[in-house]
């Protein structure tokens, strides 16, 4: 196969994602909850503080606990709100996919890294 084919199918990969359901379902409650200026802040806080400590166990370095802990209220409280708990709900889904797909691709060109 040429350059060319793997390009185009690569292509169709990412118009294939655009079009699944949790690419489609995720993108729309993201947008709903954006557009609440409230719950934005709310789940923007919680991403940065979850970024962090995701950052921080990647590098292997010890987590903050107290950051742990708010995190784990700050979820506590989120998911309390119906649309805040579906953004959740599909942001999982929608990287579950992607993450078999990265699966996928890793496995077919293992024994090349």
């Amino acid at each position: 196969m040429d350059n060319m084919k793997v390009y185009e199918k690569c292509k169709d990969l990412a118009c294939s994602i655009k079009e699944s359901k949790e690419y489609l379902e995720f993108r729309d409650i993201k947008n709903i909850v954006h557009n609440e200026l409230q719950l934005k802040d709310k789940v923007d806080e919680f991403e940065k503080i979850r970024y962090e400590e995701q950052l921080l166990a990647m590098q292997g370095e010890k987590q903050n606990e107290a950051k742990l802990q708010k995190l784990q209220e700050l979820y506590e409280i989120l998911i309390k709100e119906p649309k805040v708990k579906e953004y959740f709900d599909k942001e999982v889904k929608f990287n579950l996919m992607i993450a078999d797909i990265n699966k996928m691709i890793g496995e077919s060109i293992k024994d090349v890294l």
